[in-house]
């Protein structure tokens, strides 16, 4: 059984569209969300398939590409702890056995 409400991500897979455009429906009052915990925001899964199915929206041709940019970035930000751990232990085996 799905959950009465979903992410601006499912909102916007549902509709065909970006995030942004899911974001900018918020923004105008054509779609309401609803914040959760003050960070989170979630639509109301029978509102988002009412407004598909009323043809409000146009979907779009989304097409985005992970450029090697983006992926380079990517890893950087989510291996950051393990690089830096790396850094450290090799800077302390170099004290530990060059320095002496």
């Amino acid at each position: 059984m799905s959950s009465q409400y979903i992410t601006v991500r499912e909102t916007a897979q549902i509709l065909a569209v970006s995030e942004k455009k899911v974001m900018d429906l918020i923004e105008s009052g054509n779609l309401q969300a609803y914040k959760i915990a003050d960070q989170f925001l979630r639509l109301k899964r029978n509102e988002v398939v009412n407004i598909r199915s009323t043809g409000q929206v146009v979907s779009e041709n989304i097409v985005a590409t992970y450029t090697s940019g983006e992926r380079v970035r990517d890893f950087f930000y989510y291996n950051d702890f393990y690089l830096i751990a790396f850094l450290i232990i090799g800077i302390l085996l170099y004290v530990i056995f060059f320095t002496y």
